[in-house]
Order: structure tokens, then sequence, then C-alpha cells
């Protein structure tokens, strides 16, 4: 390898390195803000949250590669031609062709690599969030039992406290009401003060009570008996303790989200889309025998009936008789409707049936054909970003950064609402993924031939001189215009 082309190739791989770092890290940000609602509370340890932030930094991938290939081509470059470095290697006679081929190697090994962080790592990333968000949302929030109200964060009971002293978390003037025997307020307790805490496993609270009084009603003997009696517990000391479900972040087995279309590989969406398109074959066959044998044709061979004829010779049909003639007229049209209903009912039935199975198979094709357009677009931004780069001859993180993200937010755009549109069935699976890449595409070429010819492109002292040009033309056109009329 040349040292040229060695220099050329650490000049790219800081800013990609650095690129990738500040957008998943932006992306991470984002990530949180989402899901920030979901971690509050719940008395998570930072391994849970390290974990979850980790694996919802892996689902973000697919943005992150393309920004961060597209911004460190146009740094790489741009840097080249603001301290004139660039032009001292094409006056050296190297062409723009050969300088790029370090990073043409590259970008396709950054796209090889986005591949198969879409098709291994990506699903392994989906199976855990989903687990993982799964668990979170079964843990129950802390408990922080508020002064002057009736809490029922625990199950079976509702507490009141008074007030709470902030130094020693002590608690005054406390009702305790106990509804575990279901049958209303028949157990509560009244306590001077008392204090409550978790077990190390939060599998219990314990309350301690001080200087109080518990008031339980017994049971009755019979339906029609109207007397209660009442048993009173005075104490100086009570402990309650209560069994608590939930409290404590437990980890499931992560595999029952692995069926889920976002969780699997190019092999596992290739057996589920071919079961799908059987499936919805078989269900569009019999649909079709169902619709014939409603409109009356209970044999294949009906539809051909008067095709045949036709071939035969000219159909009679001058020779026909008139329908409204016939006795029988008002009970074969009322026959006729009740078979359009019979048609039109099986029609809207399987357009039930058609979205439970085409959906399911519409997303999976997609999915599919994702894996490949990360990479896709990986490579599309290098050749968007180099040329663009040499064009406008600025590095650093300032205009770079502005017309990286301009062009990364119409590929978003785009790609976002491909496959919204491809899931919704207005078009197919493979055109809503590859459509962002169709557009993105001519782009590169353009610029790519542009950076290659040496074009000005983006000089405005050409912009303003063809604008002169104008002005001067349009003068005289409109001067020779009158001196016709006249």
């Amino acid at each position: 390898m040349k040292i040229f082309d060695r220099f050329l190739i650490r000049s790219f791989l800081g800013p990609l390195f650095l690129t990738i770092f500040i957008v998943l890290f932006v992306l991470m940000l984002q990530f949180l803000w989402v899901y920030i609602d979901e971690l509050v509370g719940k008395g998570l340890g930072l391994k849970v949250i390290l974990e979850f932030l980790f694996w919802g930094t892996c689902t973000v991938i697919p943005l992150a590669l393309p920004l961060a290939t597209l911004l460190a081509s146009i740094m790489t470059m741009g840097n080249l031609g603001e301290f004139n470095e660039l032009l001292a290697i094409k006056a050296a006679g190297i062409p723009l062709r050969r300088i790029m081929h370090p990073l043409i190697i590259l970008s396709i090994i950054i796209s090889v690599t986005a591949f198969f962080a879409a098709n291994n790592l990506m699903p392994l990333a989906f199976k855990n969030i989903f687990a993982l968000r799964d668990d979170i949302s079964r843990t129950k929030e802390e408990i922080r039992i508020p002064t002057g109200i009736f809490y029922n964060g625990i199950e079976n009971y509702s507490l009141r406290v008074n007030r709470r002293d902030k130094n020693t978390d002590m608690l005054y003037d406390i009702m305790v009401y106990n509804h575990s025997s279901r049958k209303g307020n028949n157990n509560v307790t009244l306590a001077d003060s008392g204090a409550v805490k978790l077990t190390e496993d939060k599998k219990n609270i314990l309350f301690t009570l001080y200087s109080g009084e518990t008031y339980e009603e017994g049971e009755r003997k019979s339906s029609s008996d109207t007397s209660y009696s009442m048993q009173r517990i005075k104490f100086d000391k009570q402990e309650i303790v209560i069994e608590l479900t939930n409290y404590a972040f437990q980890r499931r087995d992560g595999d029952r989200f692995g069926s889920d279309v976002m969780a699997q590989g190019l092999s596992s969406l290739g057996h589920r889309r071919d079961s799908l398109d059987s499936l919805y074959s078989i269900a569009r066959n019999q649909f079709h025998k169902r619709l014939l044998i409603a409109g009356g044709l209970n044999y294949a061979h009906q539809l051909d009936t008067s095709n045949k004829q036709v071939l035969q010779g000219v159909f009679p049909i001058n020779q026909l008789p008139v329908p409204e003639e016939s006795s029988q007229y008002p009970d074969l049209m009322n026959r006729a409707i009740r078979k359009v209903d019979q048609m039109s009912n099986l029609v809207d039935n399987f357009m039930i049936e058609e979205v439970q199975i085409h959906l399911p198979l519409r997303r999976t094709k997609i999915e599919w054909y994702r894996k490949f357009t990360v990479a896709f677009a990986c490579f599309i931004f290098f050749f968007i970003g180099a040329p663009l780069g040499a064009i406008i001859r600025k590095g650093g993180l300032g205009t770079p950064v502005i017309v990286s993200m301009l062009f990364f937010v119409i590929y978003y755009v785009i790609d976002i609402s491909g496959k919204k549109l491809a899931t919704d069935g207005s078009i197919s699976a493979a055109m809503g993924t590859l459509i962002s890449a169709m557009v993105l595409l001519p782009i590169g070429v353009f610029l790519t031939y542009k950076a290659t010819t040496d074009s000005v492109l983006f000089n405005k002292d050409a912009y303003l001189a063809l604008i002169r040009k104008i002005k001067k033309y349009l003068p005289l056109r409109h001067h020779d215009t009158d001196k016709e009329q006249t």
C-alpha cells in the first residue's frame, strides 16, 4: 500500500469513528428521551439501565452508519480541498478517481459491515430490547406513600399518612385499611407513628407501627343476622408484613420475542415469507371457489360456455327472449340480487381475512429487503459525500454537517414514506424499501461526474456571471420588441 493511500485511509477513519460516536450518542439520547417514562420510578439497577441503552443504541445503527459515512466522506475530501492538498495531488497528475480508490474500498467494507450488522446484530438487539421493555413494564413503580391522601399503590391495602418527618423518614397519624379478606372496610389500624421499608429482595414490605389500635369486625353467623362483633386490639408496637408481587425487576426468557419480524435474520424471514405466501395462495383459491359458488357457477367449465359458443359462430343475441316479458322475471331478479349480496359479503369478509395474512407478509418482505438497503445506503452516501467534499472544499464540522443533514433528511423522509406505503400495500415491498436509494443514486452519479470533471457546481462567481448574462439579454430582447412594435 502506498504512503498516499495510507494517508487517505487515516484521514477518513478519524472522522468516521468520530461521527459514528457523535451520531450514536445523539440517537441514544433521543432513544432515552422516548422511553424515559418507562425507566423512572421502577427502582432499576444501573446494570439494567445500561443494558437497555446498549441494545437501544444497537437498534439505531441503520440510521447512524449511513449518516456517519456521508459526514466522514465530506469532511475528508473537504479538508483536502480546504488546505489545497487536493489541488497539489491533482497537479502531480493523480486524477480524482485514483484518489478515491482506497476510500471506495473502505466504503465497500463499511457497506458489508452494515449488512452483517442489519442481519445479525439488529435481530438480537430487537429481541433483547423487546424483552427488556416487557420485563420493565411488568415491574411496578417504587412505593412512595404521599401525605394527606389515601394511597392505593399496595395491593389489598389502602394507606393514609398525615405527615412525614423528612430527617428521620418517620410517618405520623397513620391509617391502614386491610382489604385482603375482600369484605370491605372491616379491618383498620390506627397508629400515632410508624416506619415503612422494603426487604432487600423487594418481595415484602415491612410496616412498623407504634402506639395504635386495630379494629376488626367479625363474621356474621347467617345472612339474616344483623349483629356484628368487633375486635379491638391495642398495641405499643406492631409489625405488618405485606407480600409484594412484581415490585422487583425480574428477567424472563428473551426468546419469547424471537418470532417478531424485527428480531429475525434473512434465513428466518425467508422461511416466514414462503409460509405466508403459501397461506395467502390457499386463502385466495378458496375465496375464488366460494365466490363462484355464491354467484351460481358451481362448475368451472361454466365460465367457458359463452366463449366456446362465440368461437363456434356468431352468438344469436337477437334470438334470445326478452327477460322483462317473462312471468318469472321478478323471481329471477330477486335471486340475482341475493346472489350479488352473497358475493358482496364474501368480498368484504375476504378483505378482512386478507389483512390478517397479507399484512404480516408485506412486513416480512419489507424487513427482508431492508437488510440490504442499509448497506446500499452507506455505499451511495459515500459517492454523494466524497464528490461534495471535493467540490465545496470545506472541512471541519460546519458546512459538512449542514450539507450531510440535508441529504440525510431527504433520505430518511423518502425511506419512511416508502416503508409506510409498502406496509399499506400501495406499492410493492421492493419499491417501498429501494425508493430512497433510487432517488439518491442519480444524485451520487451526477455529483461524482461533476467532481471528476472539475465542475464549478458551487462556485458563486459562475452563477453570478450567468445571471449577468441573463440580465444583459433580457433588456435587449425588450428593446427589440419595442422597435418591432414601432
